[in-house]
Formats: C-alpha cells, sequence, structure tokens
C-alpha cells in the first residue's frame, strides 16, 4: 500500500535535496564539500599514526579531528531531520557508517587513563572508516554494491565449492608428502591448497615428489579458470542493473536508485 502523501516544510524538502540529491548544484557542492572533508579526515588520522608527526603536529591535527568530527555530526543531525523516519535511515548502511564516522572521537572523550591507551588507539584507527561514507556519493559504487548482492547466493555457492576443492586438495597432498615434506596436517596442506589455487604462492610449502608437483600443476592451471566464475556472474548482473537512475531520495526512508519516471519509492512506497 503506498504512504499517503505528507506535509512537509519547505525548508525540509529543500534541505533534504541538497543532502541526498545531486541534480541540482546546491547538491553537488554540498556532495563536493563533504567529499573533501572525509578526504581531508582521513589523511589527518592516517599522518597522527606517523610518530614523528604526532610528536610536532599531534596538538594541530587533534584540532582538525575535533573540526571534522563536529562537521559530520552536525551533518549526520540534518540528515535525520531532513527526513521522514530517521531511525530508519540511522539503522541503514550508510547511517551506521555515519555514526561510525564521529562516534570513536566521543568515545574517546570517556576513556582517560594511560592503561587504556591501547583501547584510544583502537578508537582512533576506528575513524579511518569514515571513508566508506565516499560509496554515497558514487553512482557507480552503488551500482556495484547492487550487483554484489543480487550476485550473492550465486557467489556463495562459489565459494562453497571452493571450500570443498581445497579440502579435498589439501587432504590429497597430505595424504601424498607428508609431514617429512613439510605437510605436516591436513589444515597445513588446506592452506597450502588455498595459496596455489589462488595463485598467490608463497612458496614457504612446495611438494617435492612427482606425483605432489603433478597435483600442484593440476591447482593452479585450476585456479585460472576459477578466477574467472565470480567475475562472470558479477560481470551479468552489473549488466542487469546498469540501467540509467535518478539521484533523487526518498524523503521517507532516504533510499536512492529509483527510476527517474517513478512516482512512489519501491522500498517503503512513499510518494517522491
Amino acid at each position: 500500500m503506498n504512504a499517503a502523501p505528507k506535509n512537509r516544510a519547505k525548508w525540509r524538502n529543500h534541505l533534504h535535496a541538497v543532502i541526498f540529491e545531486a541534480e541540482t548544484p546546491a547538491g553537488k557542492w554540498f556532495d563536493i564539500l563533504l567529499i573533501a572533508a572525509i578526504l581531508a579526515s582521513v589523511l589527518a588520522v592516517m599522518l597522527d599514526s606517523v610518530s614523528s608527526i604526532n610528536i610536532r603536529y599531534g596538538a594541530v591535527l587533534t584540532v582538525v579531528e575535533w573540526f571534522f568530527t563536529i562537521v559530520f555530526t552536525i551533518e549526520y543531525i540534518l540528515r535525520l531531520i531532513c527526513v521522514d523516519r530517521p531511525l530508519l535511515y540511522s539503522t541503514s548502511f550508510f547511517g551506521i557508517v555515519d555514526i561510525m564516522a564521529i562516534i570513536p572521537t566521543y568515545l574517546s572523550l570517556l576513556i582517560p587513563g594511560s592503561e587504556y591507551l591501547i583501547v584510544v588507539r583502537i578508537l582512533r584507527i576506528l575513524r579511518i572508516f569514515r571513508v566508506l561514507k565516499l560509496v554515497q556519493y558514487m553512482s557507480e559504487a552503488l551500482l556495484l554494491m547492487k550487483a554484489l548482492r543480487a550476485s550473492s547466493r550465486k557467489i556463495t555457492v562459489f565459494l562453497f565449492t571452493v571450500f570443498t576443492l581445497v579440502i579435498i586438495l589439501g587432504s590429497l597432498m597430505y595424504l601424498i608428502e607428508g609431514a617429512q615434506n613439510g605437510f605436516t596436517s591436513i589444515p597445513r596442506s588446506v592452506y597450502w591448497a588455498v595459496v596455489t589455487l589462488t595463485t598467490v604462492g608463497y612458496g614457504d610449502i612446495s611438494p617435492q615428489t612427482n606425483i605432489g608437483q603433478i597435483l600442484a600443476a593440476f591447482i593452479m592451471v585450476l585456479g585460472y579458470s576459477i578466477i574467472a566464475v565470480p567475475t562472470g556472474i558479477v560481470t551479468v548482473e552489473l549488466s542487469q542493473v546498469s540501467r540509467k537512475k535518478a539521484t533523487r531520495s526518498c524523503t521517507d526512508c532516504s533510499a536512492e536508485g529509483h527510476d527517474s519516471d517513478a512516482l512512489f519509492c519501491k522500498y517503503c512506497g512513499a510518494k517522491l
């Protein structure tokens, strides 16, 4: 059942268009400025992890970090204000990413004391997840996410098949080579099979017998053919979801990716 249109203040509609859509000049500038802020904040976190830079510019980087935290906090609050279902947005993927972008800085204030420095360090590193906020401003990334979701069942079956293969092949190599050649257990042999099947080839373990080398060669060739399978699955799904979408966002649930001629949200039924 389609939801009835809601009476919304004009300023909320305008704010929603600026924050969630990119078809207006204001919306485009908002996205550009926010992307720049995200990149700058991530760069600040990365620089802060360098000891020499932290010693000289630690205070400056702390001020920069709090500046971006306040900016992203205001942005998150504005997003909640301009949607009709703030709880739905706050529990969505991008809503959770927005929280992850700001909460570590605030949490670090609640953990004083030198004995908890390692915890504070972990919270500081969590701020690097702000880079995930970039995804919502890249239409190609959204298409890729849709294709991955659509192909998830096929890829799951594929991964289960690969999992079965490496167990069988690893067990065979354990029987053929044995502990004297480095294959000391089935789990270690399965690890070798994974490394070989994925064509990584660390070289820390290698078969020494003729039969073992023949099996290894077979696994290597098999690895090249297997790599193409998930690529083909995702490519097919990409071709099906690559139809041009409008950047309009639902004012009710903030979902994007609607057809340009859509009248109602395909996720919650609200009028667009």
